[in-house]
């Protein structure tokens, strides 16, 4: 049977397309809230880091009443590095809501998200957003889409998806672009029209996948997922169906469901709500919570798997201890296998006869966001140089290929092409959109590292990059590294103006006077090939003779702060990235000028 007093959808799109725009449309326009209570905009973007950077990284979960009916709206990241987080969640729902740009149509993330909707048997809604944009072609983006379903294997039903059109920033929906509506009511009255309830199994045995782990510092971890049959209890015994086909009895002390923006206890949920448990230790994602007198699991959930790797250490600079509370390889050990809980797209493994970890995942962003939440928790480490991850298939190594999509300036194309053609990207579609080129490359995941930066530099930061895995095929040529050394400090104490006014005129500096260095450190970026060794704190050397010319004023050129992405993007490999809780500092692995030259000597030799 069918329950039709709840809708489960999910909110997929590329990053960048409105996602959680148009719940916040959907929020103020429910009359479920005051006006003090829906303050700012992104209103589900909670964690301080989405604020910062302006993407969704964690999906989220909230209740609309509407009709008498609860719209359960399952809100999911855009950014293809975290595509783990939106496989996971599709479980929950029966449909999506497809965002698509009304000017850029569908992109990389939109193909990845469309397929994995369609792998879940999910039933789409093609939302064109953004039509109040003045370069708008939304019809022309709806026969876009169309092609990308016919792409991806749609069959007739689903060919014949519905749709409508919306500007989540003007707050709403209509069936015509030309002609304007007062609100979002429109896209509401589709989801229940066209999104099926829930088929469910009441008379059955409980079984519940676990798709979402959260957590509290009153009761620990929380699981969510979505009721498949049956119904589950407050207080109720439970088994969990674990991994390796252990069965764990356990007990649910508390059940809610989500309404509005929180959670509501409940005394029991029924088949096709999406709810979370209180109580059950030890639970994992990909878990079933079943019945103790019908022990059965669903089948688990599965990510593709990580395409890059960076090695976590502890920090082992001279300044090391300074700023973080938490040191020491135990801490890294304990912290990297707790994000394991939730991640599920991360991989962790420790690197033999070292107290370093290998931590893959989905791309650098991926990666530095975990990075940044340990900074910020009070975590001192050092972090690799990135690597791809490599398999052998058929007896022949093989490496992941990205595509990598490129929207940039008709007049700074030529720069581009050159960029990615020396990083060994092959373009496979160009179009032109106005005064915009519409550039989409087949690039191995090696040449991406570092890329982002420099095409950035080349087209005066006008370019807009996205990329996506493609597929694992064989290696392709060597791709080029960084054309430039670095300046290294050979000396210990604190950067001085007349130092550095001697060495910016070869190099571009990353410290300013007063910064503290240390032998080994990484000052700078020199403008030819080759490191190059230097003091950053000599100071002019004074005499109380009076000098027959008049002192030059030292002026600086600002020094270059990377970010955590940039660092990670800029170092070789004998280098690291140190990162504290305020500080991220470049440095090289061998420390010490004499070290460097043996090791640099028995590597000519060997």
């Amino acid at each position: 049977m069918r329950r039709n007093d709840i809708r489960n959808v999910a909110i997929i799109a590329h990053v960048d397309h409105g996602k959680t725009s148009l719940v916040d449309c959907m929020l103020r326009q429910s009359g479920r809230f005051r006006e003090t209570q829906l303050v700012g905009e992104q209103i589900l973007d909670t964690n301080e880091l989405e604020r910062e950077r302006g993407i969704t990284i964690l999906s989220k979960n909230i209740a609309i009443p509407y009709r008498d009916v609860r719209i359960n709206l399952i809100d999911t990241p855009g950014h293809a590095d975290f595509g783990g987080e939106v496989e996971r969640v599709l479980r929950m729902a029966d449909g999506a809501l497809v965002l698509v740009d009304a000017a850029e149509g569908p992109m990389p993330q939109t193909r990845f998200v469309l397929s994995k909707a369609f792998e879940c048997g999910l039933w789409p809604i093609v939302v064109i957003n953004k039509i109040d944009r003045p370069d708008a072609r939304p019809n022309e983006v709806l026969d876009e889409v169309l092609d990308l379903f016919l792409q991806l294997g749609a069959d007739d039903l689903l060919a014949d998806f519905p749709y409508i059109f919306a500007s989540a920033k003007l707050g709403y929906a209509t069936a015509d672009p030309t002609r304007k509506t007062d609100g979002v009511q429109p896209l509401m009255d589709m989801i229940l029209e066209k999104i099926p309830g829930p088929e469910v199994k009441l008379d059955e045995p409980l079984q519940m996948l676990v798709t979402t782990l959260d957590w509290s510092d009153y009761v620990g971890r929380i699981a969510i997922g979505r009721v498949q049959s049956g119904t589950l209890r407050k207080g109720q015994n439970v088994v969990l169906m674990q991994t390796e086909d252990r069965a764990t009895p356990s007990k649910a002390v508390s059940v809610y469901i989500f309404e509005d923006l929180g959670r509501k206890e409940v005394h029991e949920v029924d088949a096709g709500d999406i709810c979370a448990v209180v109580g059950l230790e030890g639970i994992e994602i990909g878990d079933t919570v079943a019945s103790p007198q019908a022990p059965r699991a669903l089948p688990r959930v599965t990510v593709d798997e990580p395409t890059l790797q960076m090695t976590f250490g502890v920090n082992t600079s001279p300044l090391a201890g300074r700023e973080g509370k938490f040191l020491t390889s135990r801490h890294l050990r304990e912290r990297l296998y707790r994000e394991l809980e939730r991640n599920v797209a991360l991989r962790v493994e420790p690197v033999p006869s070292t107290e370093q970890f290998a931590v893959s995942g989905r791309g650098v962003l991926h990666l530095s966001i975990l990075i940044e939440t340990m900074r910020r928790e009070g975590y001192e480490l050092s972090i690799g140089k990135p690597r791809v991850i490599f398999r052998e298939i058929d007896g022949q190594p093989h490496e992941p290929f990205e595509s990598l999509v490129v929207e940039v300036p008709i007049d700074r194309t030529g720069p581009v092409m050159e960029l990615v053609g020396a990083r060994r990207g092959q373009l496979v579609e160009m179009t032109a959109h106005n005064e915009y080129n519409f550039l989409v490359f087949s690039i191995p995941a090696r040449g991406l590292i570092g890329l982002r930066t420099r095409l950035l530099n080349a087209t005066a930061g006008t370019a807009v990059i996205h990329h996506l895995f493609e597929k694992y095929a064989p290696m392709a040529e060597a791709v080029p590294g960084r054309a430039t050394g670095v300046l290294v400090s050979i000396v210990a104490g604190g950067a001085v103006a007349f130092a550095l006014d001697g060495l910016q005129d070869r190099s571009e500096l990353h410290v300013a006077p007063g910064d503290v260095v240390y032998e080994g450190m990484i000052v700078g970026e020199n403008s030819r090939e080759g490191d190059m060794n230097v003091n950053p704190t000599k100071e002019k050397k004074l005499t109380n003779m009076r000098a027959a010319g008049h002192d030059r004023n030292v002026l600086l050129k600002p020094a270059r702060r990377l970010s955590l992405e940039e660092a990670l993007e800029f170092i070789a490999e004998d280098e690291l990235v140190e990162v504290t809780p305020s500080q991220i500092r470049l440095r090289k692995i061998l420390l010490k000028e004499t070290d460097r030259r043996r090791a640099a000597r028995q590597g000519h030799s060997a």
